[in-house]
C-alpha cells in the first residue's frame, strides 16, 4: 500500500497476463497487417424477408446505399433462409427464390460500386426437415419437445451445444466463401450478451453429466453452484464456436472476419470481457430504446464496449424502425432519434450501421435521415478517425454486480445504480470512460485520476486487490453501498473485501428499503457540501448498511434513521442524531477514498432529487482536488460529452440531451441550448491553429495560453462535433 504510482505502473505485469492477454487479436487477423474493418466508418444493412426473393429491385437498393458512401453491406446471405441456390442439405432456400441467386447478385452490384458485403446469418432456428432428419441440432424443454418460435411456429430453436453449430453452419459459411466474394459473416441472435438458457436436449444432457456434474436445471439461478459451473461451461463452448467459425471464414486465406452479436447496453450477463477475447469486431445490436430507457443508452453501449475492446473495431446497430415498446418494422421511428442514436454511436467511438428491414418498403421516410448522416460523416471522416480518448475519470463497469446481484430485484433493478451515478456525472458535465472490472490494471492507474464503484457488490478477492493497489498507487476511489461485501458469485462476506480501503467495517445486515431517512450534515466546511449552506439535512438513501468507521477516519456525514412520512402529525424524528456514519472520506498518500454507506446513486436514479446528484459531483471534485480536467463545458443544458485524440488533432463530441423525451422514448424534435464555454487542455508544446463546428459548418475563435485552448460553441441543436488542429 505504500508503493507509489509511478512504482505501480512500472512494477511486474505478471500478475495481470491472463486478463491483458484478451485484449489481443487473433493472430491470423494481423499477420497481414491492419484488417481491412479497422478502418471502416460507415457500415449498413438490408435485411430481407423471405417474399423479397420475387421483386427486389437490386440495382435500386445498392445505388441508395452507395449513396451512403458505405465501407461495408449487410446483406443476408443464409441459415433460417438461404437466398442463393445452395446446395447444402436443410439449408432452407427461399421459397420465392426460383432460378434466382438473389445473394450473388447483391453481392455482384454492391462490390462493383466499392462496397465490402458482410453475410448476415442467422444460426438460431431451422425448418421442420432438418427436425426430422437431425433431431440432434435442435434444443428440448423439460419434456423432451422441440422448442418452436414463439410467433413463427414452424420455426424450431437449433442448439449451440449440438452439431449444427460446428458442422452445418461451418458447412454453409465455405460454401458461401468460395462462391461470393465476402468480406466476412455476422449471425444474428447470437452469441448476444444476455442471460443464459438451458436445454434438455442429449448434447446438453451429456455435457452436464460430464463437464458440470448434475442435470440441467430448471432455472438459471446464480446462488447454484451447478449454475456457476454452467456459466463457465457456456461461455467456453461461445468462444470455442466463435474461433472455430473465424478460422472457417479464413480458409481461403482472405483477410475475412466472424462477426457475432453482441450488445445489450449496460445490461449484460455473458461476460463481454471474455467475448472481447476472440472479437475482432464487436458488434453491438442495440438498435434504439422503448419505454422509459434514457435517451443516453447508445452512449452507455459505446462505454461498455470500448471497456473491452481496448481501442479495436465496434459497430452498433442502429433500427430505422419503429422498435418502441410496441415494435413496428415497417414504419420509421422520428428523425430525431434516429439521429441522436447515430450520433451517439460515433460521439462514442464507434461505428454506426444503419438498419432497415424488408426489400419493398411502403415508409421511405428512414431514407434521407440515412442518407444525410452518413454524407456528413464522410465529409468528416479524419476526425473520427480516434486514437484514444483524453478523459481522467473512470466509471468501473460492474459486470458481475449488474449480471447477478439480488435475483429478486424487478428487471433493470442492478443496474440502477450505476444508472444513477451516470446521470449525476452528465448533470455535472464530468467526461469520464468506463473500466471493466475484469481489466483493472496498471493502466487504470496511470490513466485515471480516480475510479468511482457504483455499488459494486460482487467482486472477487482478484478485483478487490487491484482496487487496492490502484489506491496504492495514488489513484482517487468512490464507492457505494455493499460494494465488495459480496464474491464474484455473490456468496456474502464477514466483511467488505476492501474494508481496509474504505476504512469501515459493516456491523449489521443491510437495511431498507426505508423512505424518509436522512443524513445529517456533520463537518463544515467541507468541499462536498458546496452548495448547501441552507441546510443541515440531506435526503438520505433508500437502503444502507451500518458500519463503523475505523482510525480517525472523516464521518462528515451521520445517518437520521427514517421515521413515518404520513399523516402529516406523526412526521417527527424519533432519532434526531446519530453516530453512525453515512459516508467516511479518508486520505492515503496521494490517495482520497470517499465511502457511502447507502445507496444514494441508485436513489437519485428513483428519485431524481438533484442534493443526491450534487453531492456525488461535489465528491467526485474532492477526489479529484478540484484539479482542472481535460475538458469543461459550461452552459446551460443537459449533455453528453466525449473528447478524443484523432488522426488530424482533437474532437469534442457534444450531445444535446435536453428534451422532454430524454427518458421516455421518441425524441420527436430538438430543443437547441445556448453558447457553451469550452476549455481544451492539449498535448504540451502543441499548437492548434483551427477550431471548427463540423455540425455547423464553420470556424470557431478560439485563444490559446499553453496548453488550454479556450472557445465557444454558440449553440448545439442535436449534436455538435469541434475539430481542434
Amino acid at each position: 500500500m505504500s508503493i507509489s504510482r509511478r512504482q505501480f505502473v512500472a512494477g511486474s505485469t505478471a500478475s495481470l497476463v491472463g486478463l491483458t492477454s484478451r485484449n489481443a487479436l487473433p493472430r491470423a487477423l494481423i499477420a497481414d497487417g491492419e484488417p481491412w474493418y479497422a478502418t471502416m466508418r460507415r457500415c449498413g444493412q438490408l435485411n430481407l424477408n423471405e417474399r423479397d426473393a420475387l421483386t427486389l429491385d437490386v440495382a435500386g437498393w445498392i445505388a441508395y446505399w452507395a449513396s451512403l458512401e458505405l465501407d461495408a453491406l449487410l446483406l443476408n446471405g443464409g441459415g433460417i433462409v438461404a437466398f442463393y441456390p445452395t446446395a447444402i442439405p436443410y439449408h432452407h432456400k427461399s421459397a420465392y427464390l426460383g432460378s434466382r441467386d438473389l445473394f450473388g447478385e447483391l453481392v455482384t452490384a454492391a462490390t462493383a460500386r466499392s462496397m465490402r458485403v458482410v453475410a448476415r446469418m442467422d444460426c438460431n432456428y431451422a425448418y421442420e426437415d432438418a427436425l426430422q432428419a437431425h433431431p440432434e441440432w435442435f434444443e428440448r424443454n423439460q419434456d423432451g419437445a422441440p422448442r418452436r418460435h414463439n410467433e413463427s411456429t414452424w420455426l424450431f430453436r437449433t442448439c449451440m451445444f449440438s452439431p449444427y453449430f460446428s458442422e452445418q453452419m461451418p458447412a454453409i459459411y465455405r460454401e458461401i466463401n468460395e462462391r461470393y466474394q465476402v468480406a466476412g459473416f455476422f449471425t444474428n441472435g447470437w452469441p448476444s450478451t444476455g442471460a443464459l438458457s438451458v436445454c434438455y436436449c442429449e448434447n446438453c444432457q451429456q455435457v452436464f453429466r460430464a463437464k458440470v456434474g448434475g442435470v440441467p436445471p430448471q432455472q438459471t439461478d446464480a446462488t447454484s453452484p451447478l449454475y456457476r459451473k454452467y456459466y463457465d461451461v457456456y461461455m467456453d463452448r461461445v468462444l470455442e464456436i466463435w474461433r472455430q467459425w473465424q478460422a472457417v471464414v479464413t480458409e481461403r486465406g482472405r483477410a475475412s472476419v466472424y462477426v457475432g452479436n453482441l450488445g445489450g447496453g449496460i445490461r449484460t450477463v455473458k461476460n463481454v470481457r471474455r467475448l472481447g477475447e476472440v472479437a475482432a469486431w464487436f458488434n453491438a445490436d442495440h438498435q434504439g430504446r422503448s419505454g422509459d430507457t434514457p435517451i443516453w443508452d447508445c452512449a452507455q453501449q459505446g462505454r461498455v464496449a470500448q471497456a473491452v475492446m481496448s481501442g479495436r473495431t465496434i459497430t452498433n446497430v442502429t433500427g430505422s424502425y419503429a422498435n418502441s415498446r410496441i415494435t413496428w418494422r415497417h414504419v420509421a421511428k422520428p428523425a430525431a432519434e434516429t439521429i441522436l442514436w447515430m450520433a451517439q454511436t460515433t460521439a462514442s467511438g464507434m461505428v454506426p450501421w444503419f438498419h432497415w428491414l424488408g426489400g419493398a418498403p411502403e415508409d421511405n421516410r428512414w431514407r434521407a435521415v440515412g442518407r444525410d448522416f452518413y454524407r456528413w460523416l464522410a465529409q468528416h471522416e479524419p476526425h473520427f478517425r480516434n486514437r484514444r480518448s483524453i478523459a481522467s475519470l473512470a466509471v468501473l463497469y460492474p459486470q458481475r454486480t449488474i449480471a447477478f446481484y439480488r435475483s429478486g430485484e424487478p428487471a433493470g433493478g442492478s443496474s440502477e445504480y450505476l444508472q444513477g451515478l451516470y446521470y449525476a456525472l452528465l448533470d455535472g458535465r464530468f467526461l469520464f470512460d468506463f473500466v471493466h472490472e475484469d481489466a483493472i490494471g496498471p493502466e487504470t492507474a496511470r490513466r485515471y485520476q480516480a475510479l468511482l464503484l457504483p455499488n459494486a457488490a460482487y467482486l472477487d478477492d482478484e478485483h478487490c486487490q487491484r482496487i487496492r493497489e490502484y489506491v496504492g498507487a495514488g489513484g482517487s476511489l468512490l464507492a457505494t453501498f455493499e460494494t465488495s461485501r459480496y464474491t464474484g458469485w455473490g456468496d456474502a462476506r464477514r466483511d467488505f473485501g476492501l474494508a481496509d480501503v474504505f476504512g469501515v467495517t459493516a456491523v449489521g445486515e443491510t437495511i431498507g428499503p426505508l423512505p424518509n431517512s436522512y443524513m445529517r450534515i456533520e463537518q463544515r466546511p467541507h468541499a462536498i457540501f458546496a452548495g448547501f449552506e441552507g441546510t443541515a439535512l440531506l435526503p438520505g438513501p433508500e437502503n444502507r448498511v451500518p458500519i463503523r468507521a475505523g482510525g480517525n477516519h472523516s464521518a462528515p456525514l451521520t445517518v437520521v434513521p427514517n421515521y413515518p412520512a404520513f399523516p402529516p402529525e406523526m412526521v417527527f424524528p424519533r432519532t434526531p442524531q446519530t453516530n453512525e456514519p453515512a459516508a467516511v472520506l479518508r486520505e492515503q498518500g496521494g490517495a482520497r477514498v470517499a465511502y457511502f454507506a447507502g445507496d444514494i446513486d441508485r436513489s437519485f436514479w428513483r428519485s431524481g432529487n438533484p442534493d443526491l446528484a450534487q453531492l456525488l459531483q461535489n465528491t467526485v471534485r474532492w477526489l479529484l482536488r478540484d484539479a482542472p480536467a481535460p475538458v469543461s463545458i459550461a452552459g446551460d443544458g443537459i449533455v453528453e460529452a466525449f473528447a478524443w485524440e484523432t488522426e488530424p488533432g482533437y474532437a469534442l463530441h457534444v450531445l444535446n440531451y435536453t428534451n422532454p423525451n430524454m427518458t421516455r422514448a421518441f425524441v420527436r424534435r430538438f430543443y437547441p441550448i445556448g453558447a457553451q464555454h469550452v476549455r481544451f487542455a492539449v498535448a504540451p508544446g502543441r499548437r492548434i491553429s483551427a477550431v471548427r463546428a463540423l455540425r455547423a459548418g464553420q470556424a470557431l475563435r478560439f485563444g490559446q495560453q499553453g496548453a488550454i485552448v479556450e472557445f465557444d460553441i454558440p449553440s448545439v441543436v442535436d449534436y455538435e462535433v469541434v475539430a481542434l488542429t
